[in-house]
């Protein structure tokens, strides 16, 4: 049976690699791979090495989560991880019943009112000190061909307001996501990504001169006391079979009053202690906690490591992302936040977990409901 499984695997891999052939080479969603000018400035980088970018750091060494000590748990592979994902398992991926959410309306906040808006997976709505932030937006119901939760797919591009800044960490289908970023493109002022992943959005239409697109540990200044540098974080980009031609970013952002860590997606590695100590505290550090697996360890973290990562960062209080929007790994769509959650408490972390659609207050000590609890 299992080698039945495998066989099927990868076939399905195989077909699935050929229909991606198929539809890069028209569709525009897959975005553009860099040239020109931009792919000069690419070759001169020290991070591009034969071809692709290389994360500059050691790779992350671990042991295993407490979960999977002793008697060894079975991951079952890649073809296992690639099976679940596509056709679901035994595990709970999905969620038997619709998420519950609200939806705040964008448009009627104060804006100068601080405040985070979580939209499900790694989409989050922010407003810090009179700016409004989005960062990386999926709000057309799927990840390439993966749906979003039922309940978890709240918010439209309509339901957006202007934006200051649009934060793309990466050019992963569920942080780039070509029609959502097309519709937000008139409401847009200014866009900061990572060196690379601006090829894909002017070719979707975007002036290049409203993009800042940074290399790693390149600063910009924003204006107006508000200023970002981008972060290395052991992770891997790329949109079809191409790997690794743009850079994937984590972004210190520095405004008049506070210090945010926007966490894009990665493995947990010593850089945190680096940048908790060059640019720490942070008042806020947002962090992923889900879609990790014993096979992808060192591009994805895992809850304990979420809330050593934040301690690491000097963090006041932990933002948790990556979770309860799509199925992309073999745990159940609740363990990463249940076991974040547990390790928070017994660390004394403050950890904020809103509603999807809902907002939290950077100013404000709030309890959140643990909303996942009671639903299988």
């Amino acid at each position: 049976m299992e080698l039945k499984r495998r066989i099927v695997c990868i076939a399905l891999g195989a077909i699935l690699a050929l229909i991606i052939i198929a539809v890069a080479s028209s569709c525009r969603s897959f975005g553009k791979l860099p040239s020109g000018e931009r792919l000069d400035r690419i070759e001169d980088s020290p991070y591009y090495i034969d071809g692709s970018f290389r994360y500059p750091g050691a790779l992350p060494v671990r042991p295993e989560p407490p979960e999977e000590t002793g008697k060894k748990k079975k991951s079952g592979g890649m073809f296992n991880a690639i099976w679940r994902i596509m056709f679901g398992g035994k595990n709970r991926e999905k969620p038997a019943a619709p998420l519950p959410s609200s939806k705040t309306d964008l448009f009627s906040l104060d804006p100068n009112d601080n405040l985070i808006v979580w939209m499900g997976h790694s989409s989050y709505y922010m407003q810090v000190d009179g700016k409004r932030f989005l960062v990386d937006p999926v709000f057309s119901g799927k990840a390439l061909v993966v749906k979003a939760f039922k309940g978890s797919d709240v918010y439209k591009p309509e339901d957006i307001p202007p934006l200051d800044f649009l934060v793309i960490s990466h050019d992963h289908w569920d942080h780039l996501d070509y029609k959502t970023v097309k519709a937000l493109k008139e409401k847009t002022a200014k866009v900061i990504t990572g060196l690379g992943t601006a090829s894909h959005l002017e070719y979707w239409g975007f002036k290049n001169e409203n993009i800042v697109e940074l290399e790693w540990n390149e600063s910009a200044d924003l204006g107006g006391g508000f200023s970002t540098t981008a972060i290395a974080t052991p992770h891997f980009s790329g949109r079809a079979l191409k790997r690794n031609k743009t850079q994937w970013s984590a972004f210190v952002l520095e405004t008049p009053n506070r210090t945010i860590y926007i966490g894009g997606d990665g493995g947990y590695a010593s850089f945190f202690a680096d940048v908790g100590m060059r640019y720490g505290p942070f008042d806020l550090a947002i962090l992923e906690c889900g879609q990790y697996n014993e096979q992808w360890r060192n591009s994805h973290m895992f809850p304990e490591d979420t809330a050593q990562a934040s301690i690491d960062l000097k963090a006041n209080k932990l933002f948790a992302v990556h979770y309860a929007k799509f199925i992309l790994s073999t745990h159940s769509w609740d363990e990463p936040i249940t076991r974040l959650r547990a390790v928070c408490d017994e660390r004394g972390i403050t950890l904020i977990h809103p509603l999807i659609g809902s907002q939290a207050n950077f100013d404000e000590d709030e309890i959140y409901p643990r909303w996942w609890e009671g639903i299988e």
